[in-house]
């Protein structure tokens, strides 16, 4: 390695991206500056949402794409002269943005300690019953009885900014705002074989998502982004916040697609601990959320590949990394919304 980088320009930024993982490690376990890092992200994020917000497209998309060029264009000149000097400063400026940006996010605390949580069979059984009924009725009040197709998205979108206003002050004390900055993500189709349904981008605060899901991904995909944008960096808190926005909803295709993502999730997490009861708890599904389920395993098979294993290992690492559960695992949204329906039950 050091005959690679035997310029000593290479040298100073390959040790200096090596401090600054040193240092926002350091950070990472100091509450005042990751307080300090909340706080300049809510401070920006106004600006970027107004100002990425009148674009039509997707800019952060293009950002990536020009990003990505101008990364293997310098990656293979690197190696073709052997100085990394201009492929390590890209990276240094890059990791240093996204860090004070958005990494840190991951560092704050958290709703609540999850070793202090218990939760029985029996609770959760009785929960999954509670959301099956609550699925089946939310979908009765949806006109189609074919396969669920929303109606508008830009109504749908609007009834989420209107509804994350309601958010419980106890989990975002914030002021929220009006500003429309969800995006169909241009790289469709491609996404669709890596079992990606949405993605935040950290530089533009744009919210992606994949615009060829079946519609029943779609409310809760985009609230769950949303929740990104408010500043939830933990993808199960992202989910729970993106449950309450659609459940405080008056909009019948929100709350009916959030209710849908909690009984699959109830039911996935009864798999382990009570098998006979989840793999009967779809006999209790109406006719017309069982055809929606269908649609969804299709979609799924129909785009199952390759990438979609590499997508979800990279992902459960990335996750794992930030001090999260991985991919695999719903214990702590579902501790979230056992403890949230303890306390208002």
């Amino acid at each position: 390695m050091v005959k690679i980088l035997k310029n000593k320009q290479s040298l100073f930024w390959a040790g200096l991206l090596f401090a600054q993982f040193l240092l926002f490690y350091i950070f990472s376990k100091s509450e005042i500056i990751v307080q300090q890092l909340i706080a300049f992200f809510h401070f920006k994020k106004q600006f970027q949402n107004e100002t990425f917000s009148h674009l039509k497209y997707s800019f952060g998309d293009i950002l990536y794409i020009i990003f990505i060029f101008f990364l293997l264009f310098f990656l293979f000149k690197s190696i073709k002269s052997r100085n990394f000097r201009v492929l390590l400063i890209i990276l240094n400026i890059s990791y240093f943005i996204y860090q004070i940006s958005w990494g840190m996010l991951y560092f704050q605390k958290p709703f609540y300690d999850k070793n202090k949580v218990e939760i029985s069979s029996k609770e959760l059984e009785k929960l999954t019953l509670k959301y099956i009924a609550l699925t089946n009725q939310e979908r009765k009040k949806i006109a189609t009885k074919n396969v669920f197709k929303i109606e508008n998205i830009e109504v749908l979108k609007s009834s989420i900014l209107h509804s994350q206003k309601r958010l419980p002050k106890e989990y975002y004390p914030f002021e929220t705002s009006n500003i429309d900055n969800f995006k169909a993500s241009l790289f469709n189709p491609l996404i669709s074989y890596t079992g990606i349904l949405g993605y935040y981008n950290p530089f533009t605060t744009e919210a992606q998502y994949n615009s060829e899901l079946p519609d029943t991904y779609l409310p809760f995909t985009i609230s769950h982004e949303n929740a990104h944008q408010l500043g939830f960096a933990r993808e199960q808190e992202a989910n729970f916040i993106g449950f309450l926005i659609c459940k405080n909803s008056d909009n019948s295709e929100l709350k009916y697609c959030a209710y849908l993502f909690v009984t699959k999730s109830l039911v996935n997490a009864l798999r382990s601990s009570s098998p006979e009861f989840a793999s009967q708890a779809s006999l209790f599904l109406s006719k017309e959320v069982k055809k929606d389920l269908k649609n969804e395993r299709m979609f799924k098979e129909k785009n199952d590949s390759l990438l979609t294993d590499f997508f979800y290992f990279t992902n459960d690492i990335f996750l794992k990394s930030n001090q999260q559960e991985g991919s695999v695992t719903y214990s702590y949204f579902i501790d979230l919304l056992v403890l949230y329906e303890r306390k208002n039950s």
